[in-house]
């Protein structure tokens, strides 16, 4: 689509027919791997099965480079899917973010935290 930055996959580290993989650019920890598919749809939830497996063969590729480049102690993995919901760009992406001890003081909770106030329980 055109104007959609995810459109483009020049920046792509991982690919496969139906979905790509890039870091993304304002990253939340280093080595914050997007995976992406490369049809242009905003939600996880218009994915055909054949693109969600792609999504999740990608998460699979994307966490083996993490380990090798990165070596993070732990993953939190996330889909935004609408405005409220927090979803900026409308491309089905899949953040893949790499967790390392100590990069935040406590990190119970982990994906709960995106209602602050919810996240310990």
């Amino acid at each position: 689509m055109k104007g959609c930055p995810f459109c483009d996959t020049a920046d792509a580290v991982l690919s496969s027919e139906l979905a790509y993989a890039r870091f993304d650019k304002y990253p939340v920890t280093p080595g914050h791997l997007l995976v992406l598919t490369r049809r242009h749809l905003a939600s996880y939830f218009n994915a055909t099965a054949d693109e969600k497996s792609a999504l999740l063969e990608l998460l699979d590729a994307g966490k083996t480079l993490l380990e090798e480049r990165f070596k993070p102690a732990g993953y939190n993995i996330g889909i935004n899917v609408g405005d409220a919901a927090g979803q900026t760009i409308a491309h089905l992406h899949v953040h893949l973010i790499p967790r390392y001890r100590g990069d935040m003081p406590d990190p119970r909770g982990g994906v709960r935290g995106v209602i602050p106030d919810r996240r310990r329980y």
